[in-house]
């Protein structure tokens, strides 16, 4: 379907023509062997087996009781049957899921090469394996068709949004590689539905990587937790409450005023606002605009020479990563704007409702 955005026209695919139906077609004795059980796994690989897909998981053994080897097994896979080590399942697989971290990419290549023969199919949710493979060392032989379905959010989100029956927007790319151009881009298709993708919109594994890694360090992630430090940082040095700053700063954006602008647009939730809320956030909108465009312009960069890649690879590759990052993010959670927050959610009343919700989707907390 060909949607106009702006000035430019894209053609979209939409679940309406590209049916579930289809796609179980298009997948039909084909095995999907999802590597990796961790951010991505879940979400993708339940959502493609309660929409009829054959799959299997590829996951590195282990007896502690919160790892992901254990989490698959309560999420109903079967060792030996449809939950096997990461060179089993990529033996077996027809369409081969790379959902490993992007640290581990290098090392899963190596241990799967072998098994990703011509005829098969390497899929990617993330070009950071495929376009940085001077790093990853990824390159598959002739006559192995390149896919790729990026949902547009976390694994968390793509299981949600599935069982609520949203579903969640996805990019797309492919690239025959010496196989046939028509039945690789159906395949990439088939798998963007059957993962639950609401809608598929295409890009190009380059394309993908540089505006995810800009767009996660950037207002998704990195920006956003940035802004709203500075200002309730701002608020409570002149004296106003931790429950006053982060209801000014956080709550009302997210419980309020980002599902105005999810509905209509941010046009349309300045008009739902006060007129002297409209006036200040014009006024104040091009301050905001000039002081973050250098910043933005700064990290477009960093992502374009592979700055950010390769820091990845080093940081995130390293052995004490996972006790540095906890450090990191508890000290996040131990913020007082932070803290602040845990006490206004207990305060929702929706929130034992959304537990719920959360723990039908299997959601799970920070592993650390």
């Amino acid at each position: 379907m060909k949607i106009k955005f702006g000035d430019v026209t894209e053609n979209v695919v939409m679940r309406k023509e590209f049916p579930l139906k289809k796609a179980q077609q298009v997948l039909k004795g084909k095995t999907v062997a999802v590597l990796g059980y961790g951010i991505q796994g879940p979400g993708q690989a339940l959502n493609m087996r309660d929409n009829g897909i054959n799959v299997i998981i590829g996951q590195r053994k282990s007896t502690k009781a919160n790892s992901s080897w254990k989490r698959a097994i309560k999420d109903g896979w079967v060792p030996g049957k449809t939950l096997f080590s990461i060179e089993e399942a990529a033996e077996k697989g027809d369409i081969i899921m790379m959902l490993t971290s992007d640290a581990s990419l290098s090392k899963v290549w190596k241990q799967i090469e072998q098994y990703v023969t011509p005829g098969k199919a390497l899929y990617f949710s993330h070009g950071f394996g495929y376009v940085y493979n001077k790093l990853t060392g990824i390159k598959p032989a002739k006559g192995v068709a390149l896919i790729m379905v990026a949902p547009k959010g976390s694994g968390t989100s793509v299981r949600r949004n599935f069982l609520n029956g949203a579903g969640i927007n996805s990019s797309y790319a492919f690239e025959p590689n010496g196989a046939n151009a028509k039945q690789t881009e159906e395949l990439t298709k088939a798998i963007g539905i059957a993962v639950g993708s609401g809608y598929l919109f295409p890009t190009t594994f380059k394309n993908e990587v540089t505006s995810d890694l800009v767009g996660e360090r950037g207002i998704l992630m990195g920006a956003l937790c940035g802004v709203m430090e500075a200002q309730y940082e701002v608020l409570r040095a002149n004296g106003h409450s931790p429950s006053e700053a982060f209801n000014e700063t956080c709550e009302e954006l997210t419980q309020s005023l980002i599902r105005l602008v999810d509905e209509n647009g941010m046009d349309w939730m300045y008009s739902n606002c006060s007129q002297t809320a409209q006036h200040g956030a014009l006024k104040w909108r091009s301050h905001f605009h000039k002081a973050t465009l250098p910043v933005f312009k700064k990290l477009y960069k960093s992502v374009k020479d592979m700055t950010e890649a390769k820091e990845v690879i080093r940081d995130t590759g390293a052995d004490d990563y996972k006790e540095k990052m906890a450090e990191k993010l508890q000290a996040l959670h131990d913020g007082e704007m932070w803290r602040a927050g845990a006490a206004v959610r207990k305060l929702r009343p929706n929130e034992a409702k959304k537990a719920g919700a959360d723990k039908a989707a299997g959601v799970q907390g920070r592993k650390f």
